[in-house]
């Protein structure tokens, strides 16, 4: 006899957790970029978020505020949508900082790109176009305009991240 586990309130086996100093305002950013609502808020007697969701897509994100006296914790979060350029518009207009510019990518099959948040978070934002075959990826490889498109996502996430040392 097979089961198949269950997992409350639409959470998956692995639901992110965002612990920012600032959770009203990332929750304000991801309702304004995604078109949704928050799931709940539970406050803290000090007027913190002590944990609050919000469901993208069919994934549940978790925050809450972090401590006045704990570093800074950025959240990589990769979002796929069914019209990337559109997301990006209002990501945009939320206070987000490109980060990446759009690009299609024939390694993946997906045209997307990355943004920063006002809180420091990185999202990449993307919309899968096709399934690539893995028989072509030699080739796509050893392509120049490609290579060229992944070294720019590789120089611009790895400047913000020396940016921040």
């Amino acid at each position: 006899m097979t089961t198949t586990q269950q997992f409350p309130g639409g959470k998956a086996a692995v639901t992110p957790y965002v612990v920012v100093k600032g959770a009203a305002r990332f929750l304000e950013f991801v309702e304004q970029t995604f078109e949704v609502k928050r799931s709940f808020d539970v406050p803290n007697q000090d007027g913190t978020l002590g944990h609050a969701e919000i469901t993208v897509g069919g994934s549940v994100l978790m925050a809450f505020d972090a401590q006045p006296d704990w570093p800074d914790t950025p959240a990589f979060l990769s979002v796929f949508v069914a019209d990337v350029d559109a997301v990006l518009a209002r990501a945009l207009d939320a206070g987000a900082t490109l980060l990446t510019p759009m690009a299609e990518s024939r390694v993946s099959g997906d045209r997307g790109c990355r943004v920063t948040d006002p809180l420091g978070n990185i999202w990449w934002l993307q919309t899968h176009l096709y399934d690539v075959n893995p028989a072509d990826l030699q080739e796509v490889f050893s392509d120049p305009a490609e290579l060229a498109k992944m070294k720019v996502a590789i120089d611009t996430f790895a400047d913000e991240m020396r940016s921040r040392a």
